[in-house]
């Protein structure tokens, strides 16, 4: 399938090749722009502008139409246009990579610079640089490793990932959210307590896939993407970002496997590997060997599976174990299990005598089973304890670094750390671990004040007048999931 755009002419239907392979599936796209025509606009020039579709809205349709289709000139919506847009995307702020450039060095001389860089891939000139390696911590204590890409290979990254995903959120199914346009990890909490209530699931599968971004197969991702892109210069690309390695202490190591976390491709390539390695395998898996109701719902590689009856639990994971082992990917046993959740696992289990459901958590909430006042099953949603605790241990030392500052810059800095844990974590069900959190805070800051000087006299009556003016007020900022899911979805299920 050809996704090239147009010439200023419109789009005339071509005559199928007799005896066409598989290959020409791109013969009945159209006539597009002539050889030598790349840098040309990609819509029809018109005195209204309005209603002419986008080079990458027909690469959109056409990918839905077809859903086997390759698409074989992708390389020529790379424009300066497309490159401007995707640098003006950019956090400004952002760590440079090894080049050491920054965003308002490069936006100096900018359209020069794009220019340069639009050149240098369309003459083949363009050589991916290492990406730096640093270092952030994780809950559980450990070092999560991070690639910093170099200025320029961020850019061209980001608008290959717009290319790309004129294709891809066609073939991506609905119970996938993490790191797809539109989609958030609210969204995904509001799928799997919808789904967990609204379906007959009685067993859950808490999985998480081990080391996950650094034991991507290379080769499989190249067959993968050949699936759907049949544009050589686009597949080098990808392989240049690749195999382009990290520098660590003025080292450079080269990558066979694994994509770095933090470059601008990798959330797209990781969808799309676990797209192939799991998405389409459970799909076929519930509707082929499952004897109950399945739910699943995936961000990124945290994923969670609801079952009807035990037995599909335990066979899925046996077989998924072998599924992801063909892939070079393998579940990490200390955050895989099966545990009994549902609106019937807390009777069950006092009749056995286990004591109340287990919980598990996911994208930073513990879910409990629970009730409501009128005695319905209600699914709780707390906040993490390790992720509180570590945030709030963050508060407290970069108060001791601030210490010495007028109150009002603490409390503005204050202000926006406690807004900002609300618009993620203010949902229904979660108000005592929000009243926890502002509480602490509070207390912090409380000694904090007490401790810029031995004489300091701050009363904690100042105190509460001080954190009237500047800590925000508790209050539940995100609807019920059914509401939310229900308006997004208007009632049905995404999953396609």
């Amino acid at each position: 399938m050809n996704g090239q755009g147009t010439s200023d002419r419109p789009v005339v239907p071509a005559k199928p090749p007799n005896k066409a392979g598989p290959s020409a599936a791109e013969a009945v796209e159209g006539r597009g722009l002539a050889k030598g025509n790349a840098s040309q606009q990609n819509t029809l020039r018109t005195q209204c502008r309005a209603g002419v579709p986008s080079a990458l809205e027909r690469v959109r349709e056409a990918a839905r139409r077809d859903r086997k289709a390759r698409f074989t000139t992708l390389f020529h919506h790379l424009t300066i246009e497309r490159l401007r847009a995707a640098f003006l995307a950019l956090q400004r702020k952002a760590a440079a990579g090894i080049d050491g450039v920054t965003w308002e060095q490069y936006a100096v001389n900018l359209e020069g610079n794009l220019l340069d860089l639009h050149a240098q891939l369309h003459r083949g000139a363009y050589r991916a640089r290492p990406s730096r390696r640093v270092y952030i911590p994780k809950a559980d204590g450990r070092q999560r490793p991070l690639g910093i890409a170099a200025l320029e290979d961020k850019i061209v990254q980001r608008a290959v990932v717009e290319v790309f995903n004129a294709i891809y959120e066609t073939d991506f199914l609905g119970f996938s959210y993490g790191f797809r346009p539109g989609r958030s990890q609210h969204q995904a909490l509001d799928a799997l307590s919808v789904g967990i209530r609204r379906c007959k699931v009685n067993w859950v599968l808490d999985a998480d896939i081990r080391g996950y971004f650094e034991a991507i197969d290379h080769g499989w991702m190249v067959k993968f993407l050949e699936h759907r892109i049949a544009d050589r210069r686009m597949l080098r690309l990808v392989q240049k970002w690749l195999s382009a390695g990290v520098m660590e202490d003025g080292k450079r190591t080269e990558c066979d496997e694994g994509t770095p976390q933090g470059a601008t491709i990798s959330p797209l390539l990781s969808n799309l590997y676990l797209h192939y390695v799991l998405d389409l395998w459970v799909q076929q898996w519930r509707h082929r060997h499952a004897r109950g109701s399945v739910t699943i719902t995936r961000f990124a590689d945290d994923f969670v599976v609801g079952f009807q009856h035990r037995t599909d639990a335990e066979q899925f994971l046996r077989e998924l174990r072998e599924r992801l082992r063909k892939f070079s990917l393998e579940l990490n046993p200390e955050k895989t299990r099966i545990l009994e959740f549902g609106r019937f696992a807390a009777p069950n289990r006092e009749k056995a005598g286990l004591g109340k459901p287990e919980s598990f958590n996911f994208l930073g909430f513990t879910h409990i089973c629970a009730k409501t006042g009128t005695g319905k099953f209600l699914i709780v949603r707390r906040t993490m304890r390790e992720r509180m605790r570590r945030k709030l241990h963050e508060v407290k030392d970069e108060l001791q670094q601030r210490r010495h500052q007028p109150i009002p810059k603490q409390g503005e800095w204050l202000r926006s750390v406690v807004r900002g844990h609300l618009a993620y974590y203010a949902v229904p069900t979660n108000g005592q671990s929000l009243d926890r959190f502002r509480t602490q805070v509070n207390r912090h800051w409380y000694r904090a004040l007490r401790r810029r000087s031995q004489r300091d006299r701050t009363t904690w009556l100042r105190m509460q007048r001080l954190i009237q003016r500047w800590i925000p007020p508790v209050s539940i900022l995100h609807p019920w999931p059914d509401e939310r899911f229900d308006v997004r979805t208007r009632g049905r299920s995404p999953v396609r």
